[in-house]
């Protein structure tokens, strides 16, 4: 008896799931089976082995995706969300994954119709050469440098804006004997946005820098140097460009020319040295 049952209630459940409606659509009454349901429904059927799909809009409109422009209309449904159509191919498998991750995407709303914006992040680590083109440097010699970033952006894998917190370093050398740690905030606008290339311009906002520094100090009629250490915080909007190539799923390629000019600061008189290479990634 309770096999009778539970076969019974499986059958109710796959006839819910699969249950057909009489739709009447451009004047054609039809009979169709709902897939998937959301801020965009499936709706499909079969006859003869021969496939059709409906999808349902909030307005309760339904528009048929056919073979030669599925992509072009399922791109128009789905403009206000960050959804890639590259792999959606015409089957219903594939059809009910990607408006299922599509309506996904818009349930991360409040009741209120305001949305939530999932944070991401992006680790990175650098290192190149750089002239400190805002420290008074005679002889224009130039240091090692490295860097780390953590970047934040939101809930797309290919971002216009982002955020980014940097920790780098400049190594004193025996011609140019200064070294900096500095701790900085930013933005980033990629003025180019591709699937695998990135170009963009970034600002440093605010800077906190540790500074080590030996000067000349005369003494008793005596020049001796001075080893002068001293804390900054800064807001020096200084600008650089980048460029980002992407080279496996979640790493990156990333080049910088992080210190062109500062509207807060004054230049050395040198042109800008300050170039790095680095690896990031995915969190």
């Amino acid at each position: 008896m309770k096999k009778v049952v539970l076969i019974f209630l499986l059958l109710f459940v796959t006839n819910s799931i699969y249950s057909q409606e009489t739709y009447t659509i451009n004047s054609e009454t039809l009979e169709l089976k709902t897939a998937t349901k959301g801020t965009l429904g499936l709706l499909w059927s079969s006859e003869n082995g021969n496939y059709r799909y409906f999808v349902r809009t909030q307005e309760n409109t339904y528009i048929e995706l056919k073979e030669d422009d599925y992509k072009t209309i399922l791109k128009e449904l789905t403009s206000d969300a960050d959804v890639s159509l590259h792999r959606v191919k015409f089957t219903k498998r594939s059809f009910k994954n990607f408006i299922s991750f599509y309506n996904y995407k818009k349930s991360i709303e409040t009741e209120d119709g305001n949305k939530t914006y999932p944070v991401n992040f992006r680790l990175g680590f650098s290192g190149g050469v750089t002239n400190n083109p805002f420290i008074i440097n005679p002889e224009n010699s130039t240091s090692l440098l490295a860097g780390a970033e953590l970047e934040l952006y939101g809930d797309t894998d290919n971002p216009r804006h982002s955020g980014f917190l940097q920790a780098r370093h400049s190594f004193s050398s025996d011609e140019f004997d200064f070294s900096t740690t500095e701790f900085s905030l930013g933005y980033r606008y990629r003025v180019i946005k591709k699937s695998k290339f990135n170009l963009y311009i970034q600002t440093k906002f605010a800077t906190y820098n540790f500074r080590d520094n030996l000067l000349p100090e005369e003494m008793n009629g005596i020049i001796e140097l001075t080893n002068i250490k001293e804390n900054e915080f800064d807001i020096p909007l200084i600008f650089g460009v980048g460029a980002d190539f992407k080279v496996s799923k979640n790493g990156y390629i990333t080049f910088i020319y992080g210190e062109l000019f500062g509207l807060n600061r004054e230049n050395n008189g040198n042109f800008s040295t300050d170039i790095s290479i680095g690896y990031k990634f995915n969190l």
